[in-house]
């Protein structure tokens, strides 16, 4: 029975690579941790408008009903709800991880260049026109989002906004507080993790294709080609990327995608000797040599048979990139020289310390969402590591 039992197991097929990595990874505490926080981020992120806005869901004027909402969506706003439903859509179609990839990079190219041709939200925005009308009555029914308020909308209506810590304001009520521009603190943090999460995995994917493609070629070529990217890599390795920052935006201003280009230059030198390092243990192998004995071309030769095989130390170090930039940015909006109308976890802690008081609010509130974004990707990468290492699960098994 014993016998039979382990022949059948021998002859079920294995899982793919990629399958039994997310299954080790699920079993990890600290990864669902991980998971579930940014799960929770990419939620606000997307949906943050629906979240947090000062224009309505839904209103009815003299029997009319409409949703200011929906017509004041950004061209941005709708880029982040169609790429959420790409990845939808994607995760249920049966195909491998490269073409589910290309599929939703394709999906989200197509739809920003629709968004870009078709919305055009208005160009001045009132943000006190609807508690305005709904204080004459002019509004029949009208049904906010759970914050009704938006993150550029600083209460010019009222006249004595300011700085106000959680729940003491009169009138109206500001969970997490407000800004030293009297703008809502809980509104801003939501807005405000899109910047977070984009300039962590744009800045990221700039570094993993750069470092990828170098160190690919250093580790399958060797020699003189070797030599060279090492010492690229030693040059950019010896460029501190906080000042490289501080000194673009002295002399071009301030930009998030000038951000996300200048970080992604800088961290790429640590991909390349991972991929370097795995290639030259990779192009060793007997079905390295036999692809190059059918006479693949180069770029199949390394990016379809020897990178998926040398995948596991990049996954991790992803991770940690993230997290990187994501702390990057942060510093450099504390410091005063992040983006000035957009909202941003540094610049809102930027501000607990820029009056004659504390302003604890503005502290912990920004400071517990940065440290938490940062510690998830850490346990992610450190559960990663763990699942991707194959001593460590035969450790685990005994």
């Amino acid at each position: 029975m014993t016998e039979q039992t382990s022949a059948k197991l021998a002859q079920q097929p294995t899982k793919p690579w990629i399958k039994q990595v997310l299954s080790a990874l699920l079993k990890r505490h600290s990864a669902r941790l991980g998971i579930i926080w940014i799960g929770i981020l990419v939620f606000i992120a997307t949906f943050s408008p629906f979240l947090a806005s000062s224009h309505p869901l839904y209103m009815v004027v003299d029997g009319q009903s409409s949703s200011p909402l929906m017509r004041h969506l950004s061209v941005q706003d709708w880029v982040w709800l169609s790429a959420f439903l790409a990845v939808l859509v994607v995760l249920k179609w049966a195909r491998p991880l490269w073409q589910k990839l290309v599929v939703w990079f394709g999906l989200v190219l197509i739809s920003s260049v629709i968004a870009n041709l078709f919305v055009a939200p208005p160009n001045l925005v009132i943000y006190e026109q609807y508690r305005e009308m709904q204080a004459e009555g002019k509004i029949d029914s009208v049904i906010y989002a759970p914050i009704p308020y938006s993150a550029k909308d600083y209460l010019r209506d009222y006249a004595d906004t300011g700085i106000e810590a959680p729940l003491e304001a009169e009138g109206r009520t500001h969970w997490l507080g407000t800004d030293e521009n009297g703008a809502d603190v809980a509104s801003r943090m939501i807005h405000a993790s899109r910047i977070a999460l984009g300039i962590g995995f744009i800045a990221t994917g700039i570094a993993l294709v750069i470092g990828t493609i170098i160190g690919g070629l250093m580790g399958y070529f060797s020699g003189i080609i070797d030599m060279i990217g090492m010492r690229l890599v030693e040059i950019f390795e010896a460029i501190p990327t906080l000042f490289l920052l501080l000194s673009f935006v002295a002399f071009f201003g301030r930009s998030i995608y000038m951000m996300m280009v200048i970080i992604g230059i800088t961290a790429w030198s640590g991909y390349a000797r991972y991929v370097r390092a795995e290639f030259l243990k990779l192009r060793q192998q007997d079905f390295v040599q036999a692809a190059v004995a059918c006479g693949l071309p180069l770029r199949s030769i390394l990016f379809r048979h020897m990178l998926p095989n040398g995948l596991a130390p990049l996954l991790v170090a992803t991770s940690f990139g993230v997290a990187s930039a994501i702390l990057a940015e942060a510093t450099l909006s504390f410091l005063g020289l992040g983006l000035i109308d957009d909202p941003s976890w540094g610049q809102l802690l930027n501000q607990a310390v820029q009056s004659s008081t504390f302003n604890w609010w503005l502290a912990v509130f920004p400071g517990g969402a940065i440290f938490m974004t940062v510690f998830a990707y850490n346990l992610l990468g450190e559960a990663l590591r763990d699942a991707v290492d194959p001593h460590t699960n035969r450790s685990r098994q005994a």
